[in-house]
């Protein structure tokens, strides 16, 4: 039974599967949960959900984005993450879904203190007690996931304690399983031609959820932001204490500071606002531009100013990562905007087109040509940042090219940084703090150590090359001597199609049966032999009796599928 999901497992996924369907069809995406072809549990989720239906007519009248917000929100903690994957993907929603996206509240009633210092006992293989000076019972913010008690150790310090809620993992695991099945239904029922694919899409988040999971892997990334910014005099990084951390622990230097967004409290603390502003976007930029590696959620909860200036990044488990291609493509796409050259904005986007793809050049040119015109000469204060990627990406999707799921994550955060960087000083622009960290990227990419070092790379893969050609070939020779040359070809597309010919050709044969069985059934009433049954064959009737079955039974799949 739905071996897709695996429900074998429990009777707990079962009864998640079930909730999923009820509230997805609650909060009227009935048309959702129809493109998977599961109608006999989509008529189960709206039978329950009628039994409610005068209390919903509220949420009918709400637009489609706040209902799908407040849907994650409902079905938890995995859904929630998920949402917000989503609202990195301009590419895939429209930019009023992501907006709505962005408001997703991970915000939950704390646990009792007493599971929390169960799960810290277990962590730390000994009771807080002994191994803190002090542990408040009373957190300083709970999610889903997790939540943070203040805490101190022994020598004066005051720390930060992330611990994870207990059977968090279980909950996860389901609801992935849950997720990956619908999305294998989901991809079955689709467009072949599209660009993505949700099979894989869950498969990825199944992968950075994970890892947000694992705070050793968050420890490990603070590590390195740390060491990254060291010394610097705009950015601080809290410290991880190792020797209290595990995979479900994770504890921290507490930071007591000012909330970037609390405008009169930083007035207040006598900071300047648009100084702050820039400094921010700067120390974002110095991530992605110089170090590949960038904090993947900077919300204003996430950023504190310090009493001296600073500012400092909370919470690393969602971070991007860019590898030194991928900086330099971004840099030469963003030159290519600020001198208006379509043709190395097509060069640089041709490269992350699917091999399979084809492209038509001109038709790009033109597009991207009209796209710079209607930015080039405005004004920088008019122009919407968001509008503007959201705009770009819709542009590279009607021409089949995509970005790395880690682009579009750096597009997310961009946004935020600039809304944040626009309430501190309203004529903030992030585009007038991007240009001269390009131009500074590309004078580096031109550097005689940086083009050394590309040579040196350049010979010693040509030298590998080199060194396996020969034994490559005559493996290739060896096997076509010996007629052992195979070449797999495989013919995509074809799943579907062969699906619904075996359902036709189950509906034909059982259409032959029961004909049959009629004909059969009607000759030995004919002949009246056998014994008899209210004065007919016996054999005839129950022949008849068995067709009829047989044929309700096809007339309801068939009338079912929406098919005739």
């Amino acid at each position: 039974m739905l071996p897709f999901l695996h429900l074998d497992r429990n009777l707990r996924s079962l009864r998640r599967y079930r909730e999923i369907l009820a509230v997805l069809v609650t909060y009227g995406f009935d048309h959702l949960v129809e493109q998977l072809n599961i109608d006999y549990y989509l008529e189960r989720a709206r039978r329950l959900i009628r039994r409610q239906r005068q209390q919903l007519s509220a949420l009918e009248r709400l637009p489609a984005e706040q209902r799908l917000r407040m849907a994650l929100e409902e079905l938890g903690p995995t859904f929630i993450k998920f949402g917000q994957l989503l609202s990195t993907r301009p590419d895939l929603l429209p930019a009023s879904y992501i907006r709505e996206l962005n408001r997703l509240q991970d915000h939950v009633a704390p646990l009792p203190w007493s599971a929390i210092e169960q799960r810290l006992t277990t962590e730390l293989g000994a009771p807080p007690q002994s191994l803190f000076g002090t542990v408040d019972p009373t957190p300083l913010a709970a999610a889903s996931i997790a939540q943070v008690h203040r805490a101190r150790l022994h020598d004066g310090r005051q720390v930060a304690l992330k611990v994870q809620r207990p059977g968090i993992e279980a909950v996860i695991a389901t609801d992935l399983d849950i997720l990956e099945g619908l999305a294998g239904l989901l991809e079955n029922n689709q467009d072949r031609t599209s660009l993505v694919s949700p099979l894989q899409l869950v498969r990825e988040f199944r992968r950075t959820l994970y890892r947000e999971l694992d705070f050793t892997k968050e420890a490990h990334s603070l590590c390195r932001f740390r060491s990254n910014f060291a010394g610097d005099p705009h950015l601080y990084v809290p410290e991880v204490f190792w020797d209290y951390s595990s995979e479900a622990l994770l504890t921290l230097e507490l930071i007591d500071g000012c909330k970037i967004d609390d405008l009169d409290g930083l007035r207040r603390a006598g900071h300047d606002l648009p100084e702050l502003a820039r400094r921010g976007a700067q120390c974002f930029l110095t991530q992605v531009v110089h170090h590949g590696l960038f904090h993947g959620d900077p919300h204003p909860g996430n950023l504190r100013v310090l009493a001296d200036g600073r500012i400092c990044f909370l919470d690393f488990g969602m971070v991007g990562h860019l590898d030194d291609e991928l900086r330099q493509q971004l840099a030469n796409l963003l030159l290519g905007l600020f001198r208006k050259d379509t043709d190395m904005l097509a060069e640089v986007l041709l490269t992350r087109r699917p091999r399979t793809s084809e492209i038509d050049l001109p038709a790009l040119r033109r597009d991207l040509l009209e796209f710079i015109d209607d930015y080039h000469q405005r004004p920088l204060k008019q122009i919407d940042s968001f509008k503007l990627m959201t705009e770009f990406i819709a542009l590279m999707g009607r021409h089949h090219i995509r970005f790395p799921a880690d682009l579009m994550l750096l597009t997310k955060a961009l946004v935020t940084i600039e809304g944040i960087g626009r309430r501190l000083d309203p004529d903030f622009n992030l585009i007038e703090q991007i240009e001269p960290n390009v131009r500074a990227l590309l004078k580096h990419r031109l550097s005689s150590e940086h083009l050394g070092r590309q040579t040196l790379n350049c010979l010693r893969a040509y030298l590998d090359l080199a060194r396996s050609l020969p034994h490559d070939i005559r493996e290739v020779l060896l096997r076509l001597n010996s007629n052992s040359f195979k070449i797999d070809l495989e013919h995509r597309g074809l799943e579907r199609l062969i699906r619904d010919l075996d359902k036709s050709s189950n509906r034909l044969s059982f259409s032959f049966l029961i004909g049959s069985l009629i004909i059969g059934s009607s000759l030995i009433v004919q002949t009246g032999a056998g014994p008899q049954l209210f004065g007919l064959p016996a054999l005839g009737l129950l022949g008849y009796s068995i067709a009829a079955l047989l044929g309700l039974w096809l007339a309801i799949g068939v009338l079912s599928s929406g098919r005739l």
